[in-house]
């Protein structure tokens, strides 16, 4: 029996959505994580920082674009140490500056990858994956990264059907576990 390990980054409060700034109680990314879950029955793991990004929108994302350019890795508030119990691991993020917040770069790095199967996920208003596909593949060498998933975030709710769809065609719906 696969394995399968949900691991993702989400932020709460304020977003970016539709053209506005809103107060998301869960994000998007946790949204889209949790819809995966109710298809795989995979365990769920929430990426996050020791230390939060600002709560305004506009502060967090001046961060995020700074950690960036200097190629920062945040400390993980936690980890799940060793990932060898896992054969698959869906990895989500909201796309940032063209691809993953750094932090999940340190998860990402902090694990020996080799031989697993990768499977990104995003949360985006309007540019998909960007370069986040590639960036997984450099930093994981040895991993298996197959063919991931956009997700509008003004759209993640109504998003389950896409997303079981998407599982179905890569082979990993677990019997017996529907959302």
């Amino acid at each position: 029996m696969t394995r399968i390990l949900i691991a993702y980054y989400s932020r709460r409060g304020a977003n970016y959505v539709s053209g506005s700034i809103v107060d998301l109680p869960v994000g998007n990314t946790e949204v889209a994580a949790g819809l995966i879950q109710a298809v795989t029955g995979g365990d769920t793991f929430h990426i996050e920082t020791r230390e939060p990004y600002p709560a305004d929108y506009q502060e967090a994302t001046e961060v995020a674009e700074d950690e960036l350019r200097r190629k920062a890795r945040p400390a993980l508030a936690a980890d799940l140490g060793d990932l060898d119990a896992y054969d698959v691991i869906f990895l989500g993020y909201p796309n940032w500056w063209n691809t993953m917040p750094m932090v999940v770069f340190t998860f990402l790095e902090a694990h020996d990858l080799k031989g697993k199967t990768l499977v990104p996920f995003c949360t985006h208003e309007g540019s998909g994956l960007g370069g986040s596909e590639g960036d997984i593949r450099k930093a994981c060498p040895g991993a298996t990264v197959l063919k991931g998933l956009a997700i509008k975030g003004s759209a993640v709710q109504k998003s389950g059907g896409a997303i079981a769809g998407w599982i179905k065609g890569l082979g990993l719906e677990t019997p017996g576990v529907r959302p």
